[in-house]
């Protein structure tokens, strides 16, 4: 069980970062964060630093463009009404493929009859800083496991969507 301090910088701006006193938790080896990233850290102690750089195609993935679609607006009508609280340039909107399996998309770009919705993961083509700090690492209890299994699997069960990236960010809401 590895606990960190970060903050990741994207273009220049802080993207996220660990609250102060709240470290990220996480078990090692398990999947639950960027490979690359658990990669920079292997090897550290509590208290050691190390800054580092990952590219996209070690972070999500570079713009893929047939993620990026323009869908009927009129799949965004609730009770014949376009369902402008959602509905606006930025707005993350959870939906569904035509198999049923759970994505985050985008409104980019709203149109007189599309939406254009993007379904890359937000960091997608981004190159990501990280500044990390190693607070403390231990043994795995069985504790942990029933808190945070790291079991690799998730609450979308077969259907998982996630393809390779951490469970908590691609929104399917963790392990089973």
């Amino acid at each position: 069980m590895v606990a960190v301090d970060y903050t990741l910088t994207v273009d220049g701006k802080i993207a996220d970062r660990s609250r102060p006193g709240q470290p990220l938790e996480f078990i090692f080896g398990t999947g639950m964060l960027l490979p690359k990233f658990e990669a920079a850290i292997v090897g550290k102690e509590p208290g050691e630093k190390v800054s580092f750089t990952l590219a996209p195609a070690d972070g999500y993935g570079e713009i893929v463009d047939d993620a990026i679609v323009d869908l009927p607006k009129t799949i965004f009508m609730v009770d014949g009404k376009l369902a402008e609280d959602i509905l606006f340039v930025g707005s993350q909107i959870p939906m569904a493929n035509a198999q049923g399996q759970r994505m985050l998309g985008v409104v980019k770009e709203i149109g007189d009859d599309t939406v254009k919705m993007d379904f890359n993961h937000p960091m997608a083509g981004k190159t990501l800083n990280f500044d990390v700090e190693v607070i403390s690492v231990r043994d795995v209890t069985p504790e942990d496991l029933a808190g945070k299994c790291g079991c690799g699997e998730c609450s979308c069960g077969d259907d998982c969507h996630c393809e390779g990236e951490s469970h908590a960010d691609c929104g399917c809401h963790g392990c089973h």
